[in-house]
């Protein structure tokens, strides 16, 4: 599970906090922690003062003949994480939170954001800003009828909004008089001036063939045939997710926080290749890798990063027709293109290729998920030693796992921000702690470690709850019955093409049938060294159809409001299930590699069948993982391992109750004996 990440959540930008973020920490607001009617205001010392750059920012609309001007919390890529240098609207609205949308008129200025920032934005913003507990095109569209006037003009960069938001946008402000207005420079930018960070300059490199499922030349072949083979014939693709161009390639940067991408785009038709992209930044290893010097089918031109609209708009003069996924294409490349030439699915091929991994990137995938477990266990085996001391709190905790990480053979960071959460902060989904903001490890409480870890050959994600302590019997059911979902999906079999939105209830069922539930995602899709949450596989209503080769994690949770919270996650593989009789059928592999807490596994409530694939799982931890700890003499880590994946027993009833069944017994036979 991870922050709110656009890239991985595109459908979401401006309509709802993504299921699938790892934000910063903040608390649900109630009233405003401000107070703006007193002379001079009350404000918190955490606020940022931002009237110069408001001012400046108006002077900057007033020659553009502007009423109002939309400041968005994206980036051009829509990425899940964004780089400084993206980062407008925190910039010029002094709050951090990842989520949130600004707008800027002649003489106001609001944000508007989901509950989980709205504490956070009260302590950050000043009197300038306006704080609207709302989220969506149309609070926002509501809100510009009444503050512009008819006639106004609503300004945006046209690459920071998605077609689908525009045209929300466009669509709500149709027959109020204001229109909307694309302005290619963009206005914060403007202002920012100076004092906005540089873009990422560090090298962008080919990845060793070692750690590679295909060539690009096998990819941009496999690409051509399926544009060959489209029934409308479309002459270009048109990549504009940074992970596409990553993959298709082969290449890797660090452009983005814990993802490996470099700014980009790619236009590739059936006789060239256009990669637009800092050239400065590429070696001349690189760019022979890339056949850069010729210009012949498989030669990959670069051209400047910059250009590509310039680029796009001249190519699409001629007899062509352009296929893009519109999830990721945003409105300043989409508007350039006259309808009649775009070849539209929701997801581009590249992207619907990338989602199932050949039988050698399954293999990378599933060595990366032995190391990162490696990593996990001697976590958790050095906070059972040292947690009861009182020396951990959550923030050292995350610092630790990810050096653990960090350690590990191919490692190239965490894929996201770790979620180290202990006792009512584990209730909080997506907490993650500061250096300022945490709390104590405790060995009475429940403690919720959810992380990930970039490796060359894959990326990881697994989340695991323990207690060390003695749990109530309400958090062993809980836990059980979390532990009880996810073996359900797990060891499910079910129908080729079945879309996971129709299976994903059954990680709910234990849950469910105690009255229980949670209330974020069940599972996303995950890549080979690239985004941690890979659209467009998952559970939700708007992922593919499930197919082999697929990797998908599998994650339900319990979460008690101010007391505690579960989550149990783990990344499986998409195989053929054996059935009885023929028939095209699919079910998991679990690939993580961390034996769950027994300490709060009530094993009354679990079936023979869940006890057979917990022990038969425990089996294949031992097998996997337990040679790497001994190969590395990490002989306590190993001891560890073999202690907690013994097999699990179904528990006898207890005294009384063999008591009572005695009784009823006897009863029985007397009665039967009258």
């Amino acid at each position: 599970m991870a922050r709110a990440h656009w890239g991985c959540c595109p459908w979401l930008v401006l309509l709802c906090a993504c299921a699938w973020g790892h934000p910063k920490p903040a608390d649900l607001g109630g009233q405003d922690v401000r107070n703006c009617s007193t002379n001079p205001p009350y404000l918190p010392v955490t606020v940022v003062n931002t009237t110069v750059s408001l001012t400046a920012l108006r002077q900057q609309m007033q020659t553009q003949n502007l009423s109002a001007y939309i400041i968005p919390d994206t980036d051009a890529h829509m990425n899940e994480y964004i780089g400084q240098h993206d980062e407008r609207r925190a910039w010029i609205t002094g709050f951090t939170g990842s989520a949130g949308t600004a707008v800027v008129t002649m003489k106001k200025a609001a944000v508007w954001t989901d509950s989980r920032y709205w504490t956070q934005a009260e302590r950050q913003m000043d009197c300038n800003w306006e704080l609207h507990k709302e989220v969506g095109t149309t609070p926002i569209v509501t809100w510009l009828l009444t503050e512009i006037p008819a006639g106004g003009c609503v300004g945006f960069d046209p690459f920071l909004l998605s077609i689908d938001t525009w045209e929300s946008y466009n669509l709500a402000l149709q027959g109020s008089n204001r229109q909307l207005v694309s302005i290619t420079t963009n206005l914060v930018d403007l202002v920012w001036g100076s004092e906005r960070p540089p873009v990422p300059n560090q090298p962008i490199y080919a990845l060793q063939e070692a750690f590679t499922g295909s060539t690009w030349q096998e990819k941009v072949s496999g690409v051509r045939s399926q544009m060959q083979k489209h029934q409308k014939a479309p002459t270009a693709v048109l990549l504009s997710a940074l992970e596409e161009t990553a993959w298709l390639f082969n290449l890797r940067a660090s452009d983005i926080p814990y993802n490996p991408f470099f700014y980009s785009y790619t236009l590739l038709t059936d006789s060239s290749i256009r990669l637009f992209a800092n050239k400065s930044r590429f070696s001349s290893e690189t760019l022979s890798y890339l056949n850069s010097s010729c210009t012949g089918p498989m030669c990959v031109q670069i051209e400047d990063y910059s250009q590509v609209r310039d680029s796009i708009q001249a190519y699409a003069l001629g007899d062509v027709r352009i296929w893009i996924g519109t999830s990721y294409t945003m409105y300043g490349i989409y508007e350039v293109i006259p309808k009649e030439k775009l070849v539209t699915d929701t997801y581009s091929p590249v992207m619907m290729t990338k989602a199932v991994k050949n039988s050698k990137e399954q293999a990378l995938l599933k060595a990366s998920h032995v190391r990162d477990a490696v990593a996990v266990i001697r976590y958790l085996v050095w906070l059972e030693k040292n947690v009861p001391k009182g020396t951990v709190d959550e923030f050292s905790g995350a610092e630790l796992v990810d050096k653990f990480r960090g350690e590990e053979q191919f490692s190239s960071g965490p894929s996201f921000e770790t979620i180290s959460a202990s006792g009512l902060n584990a209730a909080l989904a997506h907490y993650s702690p500061t250096k300022e903001l945490n709390r104590k490890l405790s060995s009475d409480e429940m403690y919720l470690l959810d992380s990930g870890g970039q490796y060359w050959d894959g990326t990881t994600d697994i989340t695991r709850t323990v207690h060390w302590g003695t749990p109530s019997a309400f958090q062993k059911e809980a836990y059980t019955r979390v532990l009880i979902g996810n073996i359900d999906l797990s060891r499910l079999i079910f129908p080729a093409a079945t879309s996971g939105r129709m299976v994903e209830a059954f990680a709910r069922r234990a849950l469910w049938d105690a009255g229980l539930n949670y209330g974020h995602g069940t599972g996303h899709g995950i890549g080979n060294f690239l985004c941690v949450h890979e659209w467009p596989v998952g559970f939700q209503s708007n992922n593919i159809a499930m197919a082999k080769g697929m990797f998908t994690s599998i994650e339900p949770g319990y979460y008690k409001d101010g007391e505690f919270g579960i989550r149990l996650e783990d990344v499986a593989l998409v195989v053929e299930a054996k059935t009885k009789y023929p028939g095209s059928y699919l079910t998991f592999e679990v690939v993580s590699f961390v034996p769950y807490d027994r300490n709060l596994i009530d094993v009354s409530l679990l079936s023979p069948e869940h006890l057979q694939y917990l022990n038969r799982y425990y089996q294949t931890i031992r097998e996997k993982v337990g040679p790497e700890l001994q190969r590395r003499q990490l002989l306590e880590e190993f001891k560890w391992l073999q202690q907690h994946t013994e097999p699990l027993a179904a528990r006898a009833p207890d005294t009384a109750s063999w008591a009572s069944m005695l009784v009823i017994s006897t009863l029985a036979i007397l009665i039967w004996s009258v």
